[in-house]
C-alpha cells in the first residue's frame, strides 16, 4: 500500500517534531465548541519515529519503504519495524490523515 498524505495544515519545530492541525468542522464539532469550550482546531503532536515518517510519505513511497527507512534511521529502537508501521499507518488512515492506494492506483479523494 501507498499512503498520501491528506490535505492537512503541519508545522515542525527545531527539533522535527510534527504537529498535525486538524480544524473541527461540520454541525456536531461547531455545537460542542460553543457549548463545551471544545478547541476549533486540534493539534496533534507525533513522537519522534512518527515524525520521521511523516515526512517521507510522498504518495510515493510504499508502507514497507517507509518501514526500511525507519529501521535504518532508529534501528532496534523501531523493532517490531513492520507491525509498529503496519499499526501507525492504519491509524493515521482511521483518522483521513493519510489515504492508501495499491501501488498503480489513484488515492481515494484526489
Amino acid at each position: 500500500m501507498i499512503p498520501t498524505r491528506a490535505d492537512l495544515a503541519w508545522s515542525t519545530d527545531e527539533a522535527g517534531t510534527v504537529t498535525l492541525h486538524k480544524e473541527n468542522t461540520g454541525l456536531f464539532n461547531k455545537a460542542a465548541q460553543k457549548l463545551l469550550h471544545k478547541p476549533r482546531v486540534s493539534h496533534i503532536h507525533l513522537d519522534k519515529m512518527g515524525s520521521f515518517v511523516w515526512t517521507r510519505i510522498d504518495g510515493q513511497r510504499t508502507v514497507g519503504q517507509l518501514a526500511d527507512l525507519a529501521a535504518e534511521q532508529f534501528g532496534p529502537k523501531a523493532d517490531p519495524v513492520y507491525p509498529r508501521m503496519a499499526k501507525y499507518i492504519q491509524i493515521l488512515a482511521s483518522y483521513e490523515f493519510i489515504t492508501l492506494a495499491n501501488p498503480g492506483e489513484e488515492p481515494a479523494g484526489r
